[in-house]
């Protein structure tokens, strides 16, 4: 391999607009690319911007019926059908929604492609992670799974084992659904727990088809947890499974909406640890997957405070420059967010927290924990399929 990262980007990917009053803001991706380019990130990595998804590559997970609907609600949203999931309250139809939703999609893809072929070791596309969208219906602000069909092409170059990590605060239902019953990819959903949250499903009794049991992992989380029990269970569940499975690929979700600030969950994860978690599903691509590793984004709606300092930390991992925590934001880019939304940009790449965690080997487990009781629930349900101990 080429060693060199890959930044998937199009300006057109902004286009992906649900309307001023919806909480995924476009400017959330403006701000990321901005910050990436004010730290220099882009001068140490490709930047690329493939193009959009075809019919025949939506429908590796997409079924005809809906994708023709999409592209009916994109030319005039008054037709938009809520029985595709279109036109609602979450997936309101816009102007060009086809478009844009494939062109996202697109770059998945594109970066699953360069990474299969050697072209670079680790390629992102902070845009993606629509993970909700199902095969017939769009779903929680997700109109085409890229993370589904980033997948599906990959077994299509062929590869014979994927592992998909999604540690955004929602469960990956859309990514699961699309491969239930498939014993080429392992799926593992970090999430808050279904019972306080969309879309209430996650729980650790799923764990995949007849011919793929084991193959779905999900490991959902009391409400209120915060870095240290966050980075405990992610430590207890995700590298023993990743390393058991040996993928040959390592596609990994990194929604931002885990954080203590975003108004639409209730964990209380900082920036750090979401930095510590992009560092070590690198760590794990490198260590079981011949360094291949596809990076997206997902949620994330403190679209100023989080969003950009979370997927430039993302990105600037995969180019192999890491941002120092305590680095500055640059002054031109503080300018640009307030020219663009009026407010304060945060001023240093960190929430000002050193994340720490107990391991469970060195800890051991307390059954009177509510995480504890998360995380066993999970290893019960699955390690015991992957020939590992509870």
């Amino acid at each position: 391999m080429s060693g060199r990262g890959q930044l998937m980007w199009d300006d057109a990917v902004t286009g992906y607009d649900f309307g001023p009053s919806h909480p995924m803001d476009p400017v959330r991706l403006a701000l990321t690319r901005s910050l990436i380019e004010a730290f220099g990130l882009t001068r140490a990595m490709r930047v690329v911007s493939a193009p959009a998804a075809g019919e025949s590559t939506l429908r590796l997970v997409h079924r005809q019926d809906y994708i023709d609907a999409v592209r009916l609600a994109s030319t005039d949203p008054m037709d938009a059908d809520p029985a595709y999931g279109l036109g609602t309250e979450d997936d309101p139809a816009f102007n060009g929604m086809h478009e844009v939703s494939a062109l996202i999609a697109g770059q998945s893809v594109g970066a699953a492609e360069a990474v299969w072929r050697g072209d670079v070791d680790h390629a992102v596309n902070f845009a993606g992670g629509l993970h909700h969208a199902m095969p017939g219906a769009a779903s929680g602000f997700c109109v085409y799974n890229d993370a589904a069909l980033a997948i599906a092409r990959l077994l299509e170059l062929g590869a014979e084992r994927v592992a998909y990590v999604d540690v955004d605060v929602h469960h990956g239902d859309g990514v699961q659904a699309a491969f239930w019953d498939d014993p080429r990819v392992l799926t593992i959903s970090v999430h808050e727990h279904p019972r306080t949250l969309f879309p209430q499903t996650g729980w650790p009794e799923e764990t995949g088809g007849p011919q793929a049991e084991g193959r779905a992992v999900n490991l959902a989380l009391p409400a209120g947890t915060g870095d240290e029990g966050w980075l405990r269970a992610f430590h207890a569940v995700v590298p023993e499974l990743v390393a058991a499975f040996r993928p040959q690929v390592l596609v990994s979700q990194h929604g931002a909406d885990t954080h203590v600030e975003d108004p639409l969950a209730h964990l209380a994860v900082s920036l750090d640890a979401q930095r510590v978690v992009a560092e070590a599903c690198h760590e794990l691509a490198h260590e079981h997957a011949g360094g291949r590793w596809v990076a997206l984004g997902g949620g994330g709606y403190a679209v100023v405070d989080v969003v950009p300092r979370s997927w430039t930390h993302l990105t600037a991992l995969a180019a192999g420059r890491p941002v120092p925590p305590e680095a500055e934001t640059p002054q031109e880019w503080r300018a640009e967010v307030y020219r663009r939304t009026r407010q304060s940009a945060p001023l240093r790449m960190t929430d000002g927290r050193t994340p720490v965690w107990r391991g469970f080997e060195e800890a051991g487990y307390d059954p009177a924990d509510r995480l504890d009781q998360a995380v066993l629930a999970t290893r019960r349900a699955v390690f015991p399929l992957h020939g590992l101990l509870p």
